[in-house]
């Protein structure tokens, strides 16, 4: 399976989207300042995560995402927690 997910900074209000196949070791490697472009907002949780059967299909859910449309998408999910 590969998952599409959302990580969450409360430290520093910020969003991060990826694509995996383990999400627990993803989420270990960005807490742990492994990965570049999350390291200087750690510490991440998990605010949301799908999975899907192909990489292609992860991957084009990925992409959505991180359009417009698929942030606000993730705004409305961060609302309807509060």
């Amino acid at each position: 399976m590969f998952y599409v997910y959302v990580l969450y900074s409360k430290k520093h209000n910020r969003k991060y989207t990826g694509m995996t196949i383990d999400i627990e070791r993803r989420l270990k490697e960005h807490n742990t300042k492994q990965n570049k472009s999350t390291k200087a907002y750690a510490p991440w949780e998990v605010i949301f995560k799908e999975a899907f059967k192909t990489r292609l299909e992860a991957r084009e859910r990925e992409k959505y995402l991180k359009s417009g449309v698929g942030r606000e998408f993730i705004k409305s999910l961060q609302l309807q927690e509060n």
